[in-house]
Parts: C-alpha cells; sequence; structure tokens
C-alpha cells in the first residue's frame, strides 16, 4: 500500500470531515479510497473501459397504468441474460417499486437500464454500475459454466 500526501483548503477539508462522519467514516483513508473507487468506477463505464459490471436497478411505477407492467415484464425477458433477479413490491393501491440485479457486459446492461427507465411511466428511475473483472485466469473449474466476477479493486 501506497501513501499519498494532499492539500486542500480548510473548508474543503471541514466538510470532507463532516460527510466522512454522517456517513460513518472510521477515518479519513477509508472515507477518501471509497470516494475514489467510486468515481474511477463511474469514469471507467462513462469512458467505456469497464467491459463487464453489475449493477442495481430501481424503480416506481404506476401498475394500473395501460399495458406498462407487460412492457417492462417483456423488457426483462427480452434481456434475460442480465437480468439476475427482480424484487418486485407495492407501495400503495396504485402504484409498485421493483429492484433488479442485473449483470454482464456493460454496454448491454446500461443499455437495457436505459430503456426501461425511458419507458413510459416508469418514475424515479435509479440505476448503480459496479464495474467488474472477470476470474478467467485459471481459476475456473471445469463444471462451472459461468464467469466469476469481482469488482474493481
Amino acid at each position: 500500500m501506497r501513501r499519498l500526501t494532499i492539500s486542500i483548503d480548510d473548508e474543503l477539508a471541514d466538510t470532507f470531515d463532516r460527510f466522512m462522519q454522517q456517513k460513518g467514516y472510521q477515518n479519513r483513508s477509508e472515507a477518501f479510497r471509497d470516494l475514489l473507487r467510486g468515481e474511477l468506477g463511474r469514469d471507467s463505464v462513462d469512458q467505456g473501459g469497464a467491459h463487464h459490471c453489475v449493477a442495481a436497478l430501481s424503480y416506481v411505477y404506476n401498475h394500473h397504468q395501460r399495458q406498462l407492467a407487460g412492457r417492462l415484464a417483456q423488457l426483462q425477458h427480452d434481456h434475460h441474460d442480465v437480468t439476475v433477479s427482480t424484487m418486485h413490491a407495492h407501495l400503495d393501491h396504485d402504484n409498485c417499486i421493483e429492484t433488479m440485479i442485473l449483470r454482464g457486459h456493460t454496454q448491454e446492461v446500461v443499455q437495457f437500464a436505459e430503456a426501461l427507465i425511458a419507458e413510459k411511466g416508469v418514475r424515479h428511475g435509479k440505476f448503480n454500475v459496479i464495474p467488474v473483472e472477470s476470474e478467467t485466469n485459471g481459476r475456473e473449474h471445469p463444471q462451472h459454466h459461468h464467469v466469476h466476477l469481482r469488482p474493481h479493486r
């Protein structure tokens, strides 16, 4: 592990300390590492450098809206290769929330999530992408027919 020394103005340092305390970090180093990992991960996805990812997609929709639930289900079936799991909950008589776990080639996952969020009637769509690396360097077992993924460090 390498040690980095940075200089920042007092106001920014105070803001960072408040952020760290609000989020429950025990020290500045871990808070800084998490912020840096997050930003580098977003940049990797934005620049096309993350070939694989895992992601969480959450959205709210009115299940009474004409054919919306069917369209959402059809989108999921059309992208069954990136859809790992979906959890559905009823918020009230009209509104539902769904959270999906996705994984696969980043471009395909992002396109699917954006298409689903863009469906007419979907509200409050949030999408969180985590770039991952595939473990194929001799660690595969012959009986496994899938790829192991691990988060970028």
